[in-house]
């Protein structure tokens, strides 16, 4: 008897009752093989870590120095304001190759030409009474013993305009270098202190990131003054390089 009351005669099962009745049993067969997951690596104990910053600074003399010289000139048209910038830094270009500079280690870094407009305290247009002229070299040297006398040759070769003087070191990289040592040797050395502080050994490294480097070092420009026998007086000093890592440890 059916579950309505119903009766069903033999051999009059519908075929579509007995497909359901198949597919129910292979889902449940299947159902009962599905073996249960391993536990998710989320549930595994995490891993005990410190990380320790350390910092390296190594001081050394500057080899070399730059500096940025230039002449600015007016003339009431921007012919005449050309010619008289161009007279003056060609003395002030020879000037600088008599002191032995290279040619090579002079580079013109800005030239512009510009009008004078006069002053006004109404609201009519101004007119140009004038032209401005600038142009200005970059200069280095690695006789730095030669910068007092090289900035007075320019000032006496007609050169009206200098800029910052930077010292610096010509290749770095044997400083940063030993900064990096003394970096890591300061992390190593305060992560041992903590991990035996906290009854731990230092494992193995997980991590290092690095900040700083070499910024070379720049200086004022002297105040312009007239030219003299005696040189413009400079120290260099000395140049400095930080190194700060961050180094992240496996505990044990």
């Amino acid at each position: 008897m059916l579950p309505w009351g119903g009766q069903l005669r033999k051999g009059s099962m519908a075929p579509s009752f007995k497909k359901c009745i198949v597919a129910l049993l292979v889902l449940l067969a299947t159902s009962l093989s599905i073996k249960t997951p391993p536990a998710l690596a989320d549930d595994q104990p995490q891993k005990r870590t410190i990380t320790i910053s350390g910092k390296g600074s190594v001081k050394a003399a500057p080899d070399m120095v730059n500096v940025s010289a230039g002449v600015e000139s007016q003339a009431p048209t921007a012919k005449d304001a050309l010619a008289k910038n161009t007279a003056a830094m060609t003395k002030v270009v020879d000037a600088l190759k008599s002191e032995g500079i290279a040619p090579e280690d002079i580079q013109t870094t800005n030239f512009s030409v510009n009008p004078r407009y006069e002053d006004r305290d109404d609201d009519r247009p101004r007119r140009i009474v004038g032209y401005n002229v600038y142009n200005s070299v970059y200069v280095a040297t690695h006789d730095i013993g030669k910068l007092g006398a090289i900035l007075d040759q320019l000032v006496s070769a007609g050169s009206n305009s200098i800029g910052g003087i930077s010292f610096g070191i010509a290749k770095p990289e044997e400083m940063e270098n030993e900064a990096r040592k003394l970096a890591m040797e300061d992390a190593i050395a305060k992560a041992k202190l903590y991990a035996e502080a906290a009854g731990a050994e230092l494992g193995p490294v997980m991590t290092i990131s690095e900040q700083g480097g070499y910024v070379p070092r720049f200086a004022a420009a002297p105040p312009m003054m007239e030219a003299t026998a005696k040189a413009v007086p400079i120290e260099p000093g000395t140049e400095k390089l930080d190194i700060e890592v961050q180094v992240t440890w496996e505990l044990k």
